[in-house]
């Protein structure tokens, strides 16, 4: 209320200062033409005067006063074209004084965001200087990394994409990535990064190039599921819709379990499914899924769940979760158990639990190797959640 209301009062002082001035630029207009007419007056009384005592002819004195007339009715007219344009740009004033900060308040109510609270100075300062030191370390290590004579670990080179990717340099992203794509040591989560940083180098569209690296990474490994994604995004821009959404349903039902990935594949087959006519999926068509020793539910529990009230409903996933949070206890060590527990209470909203749960599974994760796309998942969970 307090940022409407100083809005309110710079505005306000805003249209007093432009305005100020017309109350008395009608008025020193008057006087001067009063004065010019005056003047022209005495004039010619002059020559009147000058014509009795025999100074100037009949003649000259004729020619005086014709001029003299001349210039009082030219003053006469752009007395009145004067008059009226400065009413009409008065008038225009006027409107523009009144409108111009309605349109700014109804501009900026639509497309500001006055609720959201403001910055301090301090505030500000510190993350500039996070900002600063970010883009300072990250051209330390691109400089490492090129002057390396073995060329900079993938790693490195990796780290310094992703970093890229964070700060929105995504042409610069896919260039440090595509250093590594051809090394031997080159991973499918590798070449699925590259061509995620070159789909978004294009706007969101899957270029032939991109395309070749989402293959490779496939045929390395065919369950990666960021690989799948950019697939079907190829194949639906490609005009191969129906594959397209039968190649993520797919992906999706080999699913282990609910998990971060599963919410846009599931977002984007029901973009491509309502074009294509086909009954939208949800989360809990494919999650949990079965074949994990953790207790969950089945596909026939699902099912039901679906036909339940919301009250019933939730007090079976409820029952669920406990279920799989008492086995836990028992089997610490079950990492994908983790995981499911993890996502189901974000499901639920219960953000503090499932922080712990993700942070159980990150401390099993550490032993896996760097390839695993659970650990990814992992750091992606608990940065929403940190966030």
């Amino acid at each position: 209320m307090i940022l409407w209301i100083t809005f309110a009062a710079l505005a306000c002082l805003a249209v007093v200062l432009m305005l100020y001035p017309m109350r008395r630029a009608g008025g020193g207009s008057t006087e001067r033409d009063a004065g010019a007419v005056a003047v022209l007056g005495d004039q010619l009384r002059e020559v009147d005067r000058d014509e009795e005592r025999g100074l100037i002819s009949p003649a000259e004195a004729e020619a005086a006063r014709t001029e003299i007339k001349r210039r009082l009715l030219k003053l006469g007219r752009r007395k009145g074209a004067g008059s009226a344009s400065t009413q009409g740009g008065r008038a225009a004033l006027w409107i523009s004084a009144a409108a111009v900060p309605l349109l700014a308040a109804l501009f900026y109510a639509g497309l500001g965001a006055p609720g959201i609270p403001s910055m301090s100075y301090a505030d500000r300062q510190e993350e500039r200087a996070d900002q600063v030191q970010i883009a300072e370390l990250t051209d330390r290590l691109r400089e490492r990394l090129e002057s390396d004579p073995e060329g900079g670990p993938t790693e490195g080179w990796m780290l310094l994409g992703q970093t890229y990717m964070r700060m929105g340099r995504y042409g610069d992203a896919a260039a440090a990535m595509e250093t590594v794509i051809e090394r031997q040591d080159a991973s499918s989560a590798t070449l699925s990064q590259f061509a995620e940083a070159l789909v978004v180098v294009e706007n969101g569209i899957v270029t032939p190039k991109a395309r070749a690296a989402i293959r490779r990474a496939r045929e390395m490994d065919p369950t990666n599921p960021a690989a799948t994604y950019y697939e079907a995004l190829a194949l639906d821009q490609a005009g191969d819709s129906a594959e397209a959404h039968d190649l993520l349903v797919a992906r999706l039902e080999q699913a282990a379990g609910p998990v971060p990935w599963m919410e846009p594949f599931i977002a984007q087959a029901n973009r491509i499914g309502e074009r294509l006519g086909r009954a939208p999926v949800t989360l809990a068509t494919f999650a949990p899924m079965a074949g994990s020793e953790a207790p969950g539910p089945t596909r026939e529990d699902m099912a039901a769940a679906a036909e339940m009230s919301d009250a019933d409903r939730a007090e079976f996933i409820r029952s669920m979760v406990d279920r799989l949070a008492s086995s836990l206890e028992e089997n610490p060590d079950d990492l994908d158990g983790w995981l499911r527990l993890g996502n189901a209470y974000r499901v639920l909203g219960e953000m503090q639990a499932a922080r712990e749960a993700f942070e159980a599974a990150e401390r099993l994760a550490e032993t896996l190797p760097v390839e695993d796309p659970r650990i990814q998942t992992i750091r992606d969970a608990l940065s929403d959640l940190r966030g």
